[in-house]
C-alpha cells in the first residue's frame, strides 16, 4: 500500500516517500499527532525493534566555579520504518503522546548519517 506522506506541521528536510501500513505510531502515515519538545541527539543504540536510544548533550552551570560542565541525558525514542534511523546518526526527535512506559518522543528526520568506515 503506497499512501501519501502528509503534512505534520514541522518542516523537515527530507519527507520520507513511503512508510509501512502495519507501524501504527508513524507521524508521517498515520493520525499520531506531534507536540511539545523537538530535540536533536545521536542514535547510541538500537537493539529493540522500532526503538533507538539517543543521547542528548548539554552544558549545566556550576556558579560556584563559574564554570560549565557537560551531563547528558537518554532517552528512548520510536524509530518508525519510513525514518530508520542507524546508529550513529543525528537525529531530530519530537514529543508525542505516550507510546509506551518509556517512550514519549518520534523520530521525525535524520540530519546527518553516519558514514560507516
Amino acid at each position: 500500500m503506497n499512501k501519501k506522506a502528509r503534512n505534520i506541521g514541522i518542516e523537515v528536510m527530507q519527507v520520507p516517500t513511503q512508510g509501512s501500513s502495519t507501524d501504527k505510531h508513524d507521524p508521517f502515515f498515520s493520525s499520531l499527532s506531534l507536540r511539545g519538545m523537538a530535540l536533536v541527539g545521536k542514535v547510541i543504540s538500537s537493539k529493540a525493534a522500532r526503538t533507538v536510544k539517543i543521547e542528548l548533550e548539554r552544558l549545566f552551570p556550576l556558579p560556584k566555579y563559574e564554570r560549565f560542565e557537560k551531563r547528558r541525558t537518554r532517552l528512548l525514542v520510536h524509530n518508525p520504518d519510513s525514518v530508520n534511523a542507524q546508529v550513529g546518526d543525528i537525529v531530530k526527535v519530537m514529543e508525542c503522546r505516550p507510546i509506551s512506559k518509556t517512550k514519549n518522543f518520534v523520530i521525525i528526520e535524520v540530519i546527518k548519517k553516519h558514514e560507516s568506515t
